[in-house]
């Protein structure tokens, strides 16, 4: 059975729902694992066990959350050369565009030389100020819906052997 890798950071519980949601609709579709892995935790060892990838974090200062950057510095090396044509797709928390963390992860992904089956999923949280940014998250339906059908959308291409 294939296996998707979920790597997810948050700090004010938003990529964690959005994560959260990928991971239920990766699971509906019943016909790959589910491994939903905190950015601090997961290792090179996940990313080589896994056939697929949805990575879930919440856009910094206009960049990739430190944490999650930290987990793409640990496991770079030793995954280069070793999970080419991989596919992955990645959903962002962001308080304002998200685009430039998309950049940044896209040409992560670009060096592993993974395969990119959907654009960046995007959730603006619109958080502007100190307050609103260091406040919990909650992320509304139509967010949760878009995680959940990008976590199927990811599933079953993998399960059907698309990609």
């Amino acid at each position: 059975m294939k296996e998707l890798l979920i790597v997810w950071h948050s700090m004010t519980g938003g990529s964690r729902a959005l994560a959260k949601a990928a991971a239920q609709g990766a699971e509906d579709e019943g016909a790959v694992k589910v491994s939903c892995v905190s950015a601090e935790q997961a290792n090179p060892l996940d990313m080589l066990g896994a056939h697929g990838y949805l990575f879930v974090f919440p856009e910094n200062l206009a960049a990739i959350s430190g944490v999650m950057k930290a987990f793409f510095d640990r496991c770079y090396y030793p995954c280069l050369g070793r999970i080419e044509g991989r596919p992955y797709a990645m959903i962002i928390c962001a308080g304002s565009d998200g685009s430039n963390a998309a950049r940044q992860a896209e040409r992560i992904a670009t060096g592993w030389r993974l395969r990119k089956i959907a654009e960046p999923l995007i959730i603006c949280t619109h958080a502007q100020t100190e307050t609103a940014i260091m406040a919990s998250k909650t992320i509304g339906e139509e967010g949760l819906e878009q995680a959940r059908q990008t976590g199927a959308h990811l599933a079953a291409g993998m399960a059907l052997g698309i990609f």
